[in-house]
């Protein structure tokens, strides 16, 4: 029964998909490096106290340690740069349309790396789920997102598939880990510490391009911090939980649902109602999801 693992991904999707809503204005006010700095410093640290609190630490085999290594490097760190490269190129709405491609590639990879492969239902509800998240990506583009501006398009194209494959080596990676007992919440934060230590690194980097857009107040890091726990320290774990219980593909499937779930909160927050075909599209989203968990 794959129902509590499919609930751990659904609920993956949900938070990044609150957390985006809620990192808009602390990501404009601060810039991209200085928003992701202070969200991997705090979260790292905040999780290291719940695993210490806990006494997860146990259950992280150090024989794991250059698989972490490499999630941290290319699935946070290098990921996470591409990703934010390709925003900025490109604008939200076509970057989400295309880290859809992170679903078949996940799949791939463990097809080939873990020897998992997809059954007939799993195949058809991962298809019927990716055409209504692009469907709801592109039905909203006027308001989502824009056309890429700098650059060209086939910049933006091979800089969010290069996000795509990092961050989804980055999950799989530590997959064996957690298949070995590990707690997904003490892999999320191993990642996190690395990748905090890694950036602050890279800022001592006298650089301009490393300096905040706006000097930071205890508000405006409060609003940073908030979003960036929700994604990365609850929805990075309750990805992990599912990958540790279901294919790669699927998981990543179904916690790539946040362009859909994003719709009604959205709305809540704007009074704008999302346009039919966005509506459509969160139905075949719904429909490939029930398809999964038969």
């Amino acid at each position: 029964m794959i129902l509590f693992p499919a609930l751990a991904a659904l609920l993956a999707s949900f938070g990044w998909a609150s957390g985006s809503v809620l990192a808009h204005d602390p990501a404009k006010r601060l810039g991209a490096f200085e928003f992701t700095r202070i969200q991997l410093v705090a979260c790292s640290a905040i999780l290291a106290v719940i695993c210490s609190v806990l006494g997860l630490w146990g259950s992280i085999d150090v024989a794991h340690w250059p698989a972490f290594a490499i999630s941290i490097l290319f699935g946070i760190l290098l990921g996470n740069l591409a990703m934010i490269e390709a925003l900025r190129r490109g604008g939200p709405r076509v970057l989400e349309l295309l880290l859809t491609m992170k679903a078949p590639i996940v799949a791939l990879m463990a097809y080939f790396w873990l020897g998992e492969v997809l059954s007939l239902w799993d195949c058809i509800g991962a298809g019927v789920t990716l055409a209504g998240i692009v469907l709801a990506i592109m039905s909203s583009g006027g308001s989502r997102g824009s056309d890429p501006n700098s650059g060209g398009l086939i910049v933006v194209i091979l800089l969010s598939l290069t996000a795509a494959i990092l961050q989804g080596l980055g999950f799989l990676i530590v997959k064996p880990a957690l298949l070995d007992g590990a707690a997904p919440l003490a892999v999320s934060a191993v990642r996190l510490l690395g990748a905090g230590l890694l950036i602050s690194v890279i800022a001592l980097w006298p650089s301009t391009a490393f300096q905040p857009k706006e000097r930071p107040t205890p508000k405006l890091v409060g609003a940073t911090i908030l979003p960036g726990f929700i994604g990365y320290g609850v929805s990075s774990s309750l990805l992990l939980v599912a990958m540790a219980h279901m294919q790669a593909g699927i998981a990543v499937t179904l916690g790539s649902l946040s362009p859909v779930m994003v719709l009604p909160i959205l709305w809540l927050k704007t009074g704008h109602r999302p346009d039919k075909l966005a509506w459509i599209g969160a139905m075949l989203a719904v429909l490939g999801t029930a398809l999964i968990a038969l």
